[in-house]
């Protein structure tokens, strides 16, 4: 169940990366809830999941999950450029993620 709270954490994480871009276009009292919302989401699920994980695995998982779901994100709804080295980099991310639950 940990495992499965840690990956909440990172798509709430994305959810929150997400928000934040939409309340800097949007500017309203809609997109700053739902930003709040997804980051307390987020912090909650990784609390929960830290109860079972180690912190350092919890916590590179969950950064990796956000970090490389954001740009995701941004190539995919934002139009970011999608360089093949930007894919191959955040490959690597989410290898070393899955690297890091396969020893842990």
């Amino acid at each position: 169940m940990a495992w499965v709270s840690l990956i909440l954490a990172g798509l709430f994480e994305m959810f929150g990366v997400a928000m934040i871009n939409k309340l800097h276009k949007d500017h309203n009292w809609q997109s700053l809830v739902l930003l709040f919302s997804g980051f307390g989401a987020s912090f909650l699920f990784l609390a929960f999941a830290m109860k079972t994980l180690p912190m350092g695995t919890a916590y590179a998982i969950w950064t990796g999950i956000g970090a490389s779901g954001g740009a995701v994100l941004g190539m995919l709804l934002y139009g970011e450029s999608k360089d093949w080295k930007r894919v191959v980099f955040i490959a690597m991310v989410l290898g070393s993620a899955i690297g890091l639950k396969l020893v842990s």
